[in-house]
């Protein structure tokens, strides 16, 4: 059955923010005194706040996760200007496009953030729709975010595959019914991707676009 509709994880997919992302978690745990490893932020990224922060610090309030959130969302703001598309980026939704499959973002980034991205890669005439954090309830891994992307999109799920980079992202894929492929750009282990159950495993979306007629895109 073709693909007919993409799903794009954001962070460590198609822009290199996941350490940025590390750095403002770090920083707004810090003033807000709490000592949290790096190594411990960086294996939750890829989620909201609304499951970051719970699992590192789970006796918070609702209040306090919520702080935390704004926190961290004002430090990374700093960092935007910073942040770059990975190569080809655009030239892989582009090649999805083309082939006739829509092209929807399905991010735990905040609207604004995503919104700024959209602009950052060029593809705002490229995408069908675009999910972001504020949209949901729940952030990955919960399902929230890929299923409203399946909404937007109009396909079922076994018609849709899902890219990204972190282990929340196919969890979350999956509790949808979606196939993902994964990619390392974003610092998590293959074995990490391969474990939570990617059908296939690139190096990065240059990667992936070199390998498009072959890869999972294209069957």
């Amino acid at each position: 059955m073709p693909i007919a509709a993409t799903l794009f994880d954001l962070d460590g997919t198609l822009v290199d923010s996941n350490d940025f992302h590390i750095r403002a978690w770090h920083q707004a745990f810090d003033e807000a005194g709490f000592q949290i490893a790096l190594d411990a932020i960086r294996g939750q990224i890829g989620k909201g706040a609304d499951n970051l922060v719970p699992t590192l610090l789970p006796d918070l309030t609702r209040d306090q996760v919520k702080a935390l959130a704004e926190a961290e969302g004002t430090i990374f703001e700093r960092f935007l200007e910073q942040i770059r598309p990975f190569p080809h980026a655009h030239d892989l939704l582009a090649r999805v496009h083309a082939a006739g499959a829509k092209v929807v973002l399905a991010s735990s980034a905040s609207g604004e953030q995503l919104d700024h991205y959209i602009d950052l890669i060029g593809v705002r005439g490229l995408i069908h729709d675009a999910t972001s954090n504020d949209d949901v309830e729940r952030s990955k891994p919960d399902p929230d975010i890929f299923a409203a992307a399946l909404r937007q999109a109009g396909v079922p799920p076994e018609q849709a595959i899902a890219i990204g980079d972190t282990r929340w992202d196919v969890l979350a894929a999956a509790r949808c019914g979606v196939r993902t492929i994964g990619v390392l750009s974003g610092g998590i282990a293959e074995s990490e991707l391969r474990e939570a159950g990617a059908i296939a495993i690139y190096a990065d979306v240059a990667a992936l676009l070199d390998d498009f007629e072959a890869s999972p895109l294209a069957r």
